[in-house]
């Protein structure tokens, strides 16, 4: 990807409509206690909207690292303690299998004590406490919030900006939770940002090509998951190997493992050349459902 790519992606990929929905919930703020910050388990930085630290400022927060089932393990564990060092909780959930919903919610009813302490000190005895979730789009939001209110739906979409006014929805006798669209943010901090939240499917595919993200991702795996790759395609190290030795430069190495999985898949064109984007969509889609097993783009420094 070229400068005049991530330009261009910077330009484009900012909704206009997210202007009025980040003013709105600025607006919404005031009504809150405490604050789940939702973001992707396999990419925890990438996914976390820079605005939202100022947004939130001194509110109580909860992380929530969602997609949780898709990240390693240990990566995952080593995010918890990462997060909670800095003296923010953290925890993991699977919003689609109601992995972790349970001790969220646990966590959120922990911190609301502190804040019916605080209430009952004003006189404001019997008040619920009031929460909300935000986080960016796609990360699993409304499946979410329908796992916390054990409902099959809460009335939210996966579009942005779906929500068209305020929805509260009782989680339980003494917490109601305030539904927001999912918040972007106009720039990405760097080319690999723009990356991460394009091949987890964060932002619209439109946005980047698919062959760029499979370059991206095929590259990444080799320099740090490279069995993972292998074993998914299957490919040996012999194989690898061999296919990549009179091929010194590593973009040109990458390139020509993608078009050995296209032709182990059936990606071929007439003629014989290879289908780029047929084969860059198999590759993304083996990444995303989790078929190549549980990868995490982004590990504790």
């Amino acid at each position: 990807m070229n400068n005049e790519d991530l330009t261009k992606m910077n330009i484009n990929w900012y909704p206009g409509h997210m202007v009025k929905t980040k003013r709105q919930i600025l607006e919404d703020l005031k009504l809150i206690d405490i604050v789940l910050e939702l973001v992707d388990a396999r990419i925890p930085i990438s996914s976390q909207n820079p605005d939202i630290k100022e947004i939130v400022g001194n509110k109580n927060k909860i992380v929530v690292l969602n997609k949780c089932d898709l990240a390693q393990e240990k990566e995952n564990q080593k995010w918890v303690r990462d997060f909670e060092n800095k003296g923010i909780k953290a925890v993991l959930t699977d919003s689609n299998s109601g992995e972790g919903v349970k001790e969220l919610i646990r966590a959120v009813k922990e911190m609301a004590k502190e804040e019916i302490s605080q209430m009952a000190k004003k006189g404001r005895v019997g008040k619920s406490v009031r929460i909300m979730i935000l986080g960016i789009p796609n990360v699993g939001k409304s499946s979410l919030i329908n796992r916390m209110a054990k409902k099959t739906s809460a009335g939210v979409g996966n579009k942005p900006g779906f929500t068209k006014q305020k929805q509260w929805i009782r989680v339980s006798d003494e917490i109601e939770l305030l539904d927001t669209p999912g918040i972007l943010w106009p720039k990405f901090e760097s080319k690999k940002v723009g990356l991460h939240l394009s091949v987890t499917g964060t932002i619209k595919d439109e946005i980047l090509e698919k062959t760029e993200m499979a370059f991206y991702l095929v590259k990444w795996l080799i320099e740090n998951e490279e069995e993972r790759l292998l074993e998914r395609y299957k490919m040996s190290k012999e194989e690898l190997k061999e296919m990549t030795k009179t091929i010194e430069n590593p973009n040109e190495q990458v390139i020509e493992i993608i078009n050995r999985i296209a032709k182990k898949r059936g990606a071929i064109l007439s003629g014989g050349y290879i289908d780029e984007e047929r084969v860059a969509g198999i590759i993304i889609d083996d990444f995303r459902t989790g078929k190549m097993g549980r990868i995490t783009l982004e590990t504790v420094k």
